[in-house]
């Protein structure tokens, strides 16, 4: 009988190689997030949270979890000290692909959301948890600051672009469209009074003032921020134990990799062209790389197109994110 070699701690040179392993930063951020979403899926299976629960926890989660958490984030951070060469360079590519994906489908509702499947990370569910995970608050700051926007911008643009596939389809059956001005009113204020840019915004001007946060206030926003990434995640988990993926496998795989690869691969071109290096430039790859963003869904709701579709892409994305995520955090780690 053979054993393995030992080392002089007298443990078998296999255990210090699994150990390395586990202890690599992609892999110790990752876990934790997959461990929370796989729980999710399996109470959501087991039934144990059901779907008026899901709404509920996902009312807590939006309104009151996720903007104490960042308001306090940013309520420390400085404008000045902000570096937005990053988020310069992100949007650039995910627009130029929102175009592209477009184009190729043709014009018209369906293909505009699928075009937004591709371009709209998850960034708030899963990014914030996984970002403060794996790179700490410098790159926490650094993904806000493009969350602060993400929404605002490409929900914008996703709203314009849909009301004037509307439009397109009304001129042809002879009824009168909205006027596209006050449609992208409507779709930027809709996007900057919202639980995810408004309170990053009111966060920034706090800080400017010079004041700090006293405990009676810092603390509960801490523990309500601290509370916020195990609820999403397990969220996440739920949402897609619920997803179906028949019928609709071959048009999500193309979603999914648009998604999880191909926008990654164009953001980090972007960025490296810009000058984007270091933490920054990881972070904006790991965020493109991010799985779909649940909020395709409520544009394929509210226009009544591709309900199906997005759903299935949104879980597949997600099931694929376990191992294209991890490769993209991987080839970050040795480039930088």
């Amino acid at each position: 009988m053979t054993h393995a070699p030992a080392t002089r701690s007298g443990l078998p040179r296999r255990y210090h190689r699994a150990v390395n392993v586990a202890s690599h930063p992609v892999v110790a951020s990752l876990t934790p997030v997959f461990l929370l979403v796989a729980l999710g899926y399996l109470a959501g299976r087991l039934q144990w949270i059901r779907e008026t629960a899901v709404r509920d926890l996902s009312n807590l989660v939006f309104l009151l979890l996720i903007p104490a958490l960042l308001f306090r984030t940013m309520s420390a951070v400085h404008v000045e000290t902000l570096d937005l060469r990053p988020v310069a360079a992100y949007f650039p590519a995910a627009l130029a692909l929102l175009i592209a994906s477009i184009v190729w489908r043709g014009f018209n509702r369906s293909s505009v959301v699928m075009a937004l499947g591709g371009v709209f990370s998850n960034m708030v569910m899963i990014g914030i948890t996984l970002v403060e995970l794996a790179y700490g608050q410098a790159g926490l700051v650094t993904l806000l600051t493009l969350v602060s926007v993400h929404a605002l911008i490409l929900l914008t643009v996703g709203s314009v672009v849909l009301e004037l596939a509307v439009a397109r389809e009304a001129r042809t059956g002879g009824e009168r469209a909205p006027h596209v001005l006050e449609t992208a009113w409507s779709a930027f204020k809709g996007a900057l009074i919202h639980p995810i840019p408004l309170p990053i915004l009111s966060g920034l001007l706090f800080a400017q003032t010079g004041w700090t946060l006293p405990t009676v206030v810092d603390k509960p926003l801490q523990l309500l921020g601290t509370a916020f990434g195990p609820i999403a995640l397990v969220l996440v988990g739920v949402t897609l134990a619920r997803t179906p993926l028949g019928g609709h496998l071959r048009q999500a795989l193309w979603i999914s990799v648009s998604k999880n690869l191909v926008l990654p691969l164009l953001v980090g071109l972007s960025a490296w062209a810009m000058g984007v290096t270091g933490l920054p430039l990881t972070v904006m790859v790991v965020a493109a790389a991010l799985p779909m963003g649940a909020n395709v869904f409520l544009f394929a709701q509210r226009y009544e197109v591709a309900q199906e579709l997005t759903t299935a892409s949104m879980g597949l994305s997600t099931v694929l994110a376990l191992f294209t995520l991890s490769l993209v955090m991987l080839v970050m780690t040795y480039l930088n």
